[in-house]
């Protein structure tokens, strides 16, 4: 059985999917990939690569999609698994001849843009588009309630799912015992006296960190001692660095760029930060929780599913530096109340663990293609 991933960049694959890959080709499936990077990844037989790009109205996405056309053509998959916005467009509608001969088509939906209080525009632009798309898909994966309830009320897939997002990887994000945070602390050059706060993303507009490094001016009044560790590659050209630096905090925020050892850096952390205006089902929240992290993050679709007000953490009305701060404060003024939200953060994400999600991922490709195999679509 062969089956082909489609996304626009190679860190999707990377961040998301690398698993899987392995589960699938150790239980027989021949595993591709398309997007706009080069190398074949651990556990596919071959990467094609595409001129594909994140932005919808770049030129290059119309070689994209006839680059897809092609290799769907030629190569007979018994399953594509689509993802992210532009790649979910492209091969959608590259693989419809191609499905009408038994390919089955899976697009998953990492966060629609249109939602209960969404900007018109995603409304307006992005609603008719998966709308008119969701036709040609024989399985919609949303990773949040949210989304299911949108997709099965509006959307026309042939069958919608709800799986708890990607999942996180329960092997290596866990909470460890006092000695091995200090001990993280030390090797990260971090004394036991500080606290530490932990966002990990890109820093981007949709992931907000600006909103964090204001909150921090309040926080650090209060207490000095605590640093904001922003732990992702920059796409904005130092905007954060120098918003950081006009607030006199550039002692106090710590830009890491990208790390490949992130489970190293949560378990040495206090609280877990999140300020996107935007999100599906965040991984890095699930790891954060998972090693026993409160989180405070801004109140979103996404949040929402993850963190629970008043117990594992805070939610805070989005773009609200003042709110923000305060909520971090909140813990850190109250021992016992820390304590209590640490135990119920490492609780709270089993049902998110890797080894959970693969298994409902391999159930779902296997009833995708037996459900689509040898039979032709009808629309």
């Amino acid at each position: 059985m062969k089956i082909l991933f489609v996304a626009t960049v190679p860190e999707h694959f990377e961040y998301f999917y690398l698993p899987y890959f392995e589960m699938l080709s150790a239980g027989g499936w021949e595993v591709y990939t398309a997007c706009c990077g080069c190398e074949t990844l651990p556990g596919c037989k071959k990467n094609y690569q595409l001129s594909i790009s994140r932005s919808p109205l770049k030129p290059a996405n119309i070689r994209a999609f006839f680059q897809l056309k092609r290799i769907i053509a030629e190569n007979d998959f018994d399953i594509v698994h689509c993802n992210t916005p532009v790649g979910g467009v492209l091969a959608r509608i590259a693989a419809v001849r191609a499905r009408k001969k038994g390919t089955a088509v899976i697009y998953t939906a990492h966060g629609f843009h249109f939602y209960s209080g969404a900007p018109l525009a995603g409304w307006l632009v992005f609603y008719p588009i998966e709308k008119l798309l969701s036709r040609f898909t024989d399985c919609l994966v949303t990773i949040n309630a949210e989304d299911y309830e949108t997709a099965v009320k509006k959307l026309k897939a042939h069958k919608t799912v709800f799986i708890q997002g990607v999942g996180y990887d329960d092997a290596k994000f866990f909470k460890h015992s006092g000695d091995i945070k200090q001990r993280l602390r030390l090797e990260n050059g971090f004394g036991s006296e500080e606290i530490l706060l932990v966002y990990v993303a890109e820093l981007n507009a949709n992931k907000n960190q600006a909103l964090l490094i204001r909150a921090m001016k309040k926080i650090s009044a209060r207490y000095p001692q605590t640093r904001l560790l922003l732990v992702g590659p920059d796409s904005e050209n130092g905007k954060c660095l120098r918003l950081a630096r006009s607030l006199g905090l550039e002692q106090k925020v710590i830009f890491t760029g990208r790390r490949d050892d992130v489970d190293r850096i949560l378990p040495m952390c206090d609280i877990g930060v999140a300020s996107s205006l935007r999100e599906g089902l965040p991984v890095n929240i699930m790891e954060s929780l998972a090693c026993g992290l409160p989180v405070v993050a801004s109140d979103n679709r996404g949040h929402r599913a993850l963190v629970r007000n008043g117990e594992n953490g805070f939610l805070v009305g989005p773009n609200d530096a003042g709110a923000f701060a305060d909520a971090v404060l909140r813990l850190l003024d109250d021992d016992a109340l820390y304590e209590a939200f640490s135990e119920k953060a490492a609780a709270s994400v089993g049902a998110n663990a890797r080894s959970c999600i693969a298994n409902e991922m391999k159930k779902l490709y296997e009833e995708t293609f037996s459900a689509c195999a040898g039979h032709h679509h009808k629309h």
